[in-house]
């Protein structure tokens, strides 16, 4: 009897201090990583997808209007975007980031592309070139806020 009840003890004990303990996605975000926490007056949020990507696809993106971000979900929507020396031809991206870690599988785009005809906008095939240059930009402009925001070592 007696090993039962210390063995119940123990065990509680256990889980009671597994119950104090705290997860570590709700900590502080892991800023090797990249992820962003947004404070209130609740606590904070750490957001699902890595910030210096988020930072990075909207920097590249600064060009085109933007018709949507969501930061939580990590998808930045843009509006149709029309370059000056060519009025008859429009594009706009979708840009999903995925991961809260700096990799390239972690960043999905969509680019389409549409040409005038007479007076309407009609589709017309993408360039399949486009979609991996803009996610180089993105990728590149990400790494090097990453570094710049690492602190200098002795």
């Amino acid at each position: 009897m007696r090993f039962s009840i210390a063995a119940l003890s123990v065990l509680s004990s256990a889980l009671l201090l597994a119950g104090c303990g705290s997860d570590s996605d709700n900590d502080m975000p892991d800023t090797t990583s990249g992820s962003t926490a947004i404070s209130s007056s609740s606590g904070h949020i750490t957001l699902g997808v890595n910030s210096y990507l988020w930072h990075a696809a909207l920097d590249t993106l600064a060009f085109m209007p933007l018709q949507s971000a969501d930061p939580f979900g990590g998808v930045i929507l843009t509006d149709w975007y029309s370059d000056p020396s060519d009025p008859n031809e429009r594009m706009r991206a979708n840009v999903y980031i995925l991961d809260r870690v700096l990799r390239a599988d972690g960043l999905k785009i969509a680019v389409f592309r549409q040409t005038k005809s007479g007076d309407a906008w009609v589709d017309a095939q993408v360039n399949p070139d486009t979609a991996t240059k803009l996610e180089d930009a993105i990728l590149t402009r990400a790494r090097e806020l990453r570094l710049a925001a690492e602190p200098t070592r002795s």
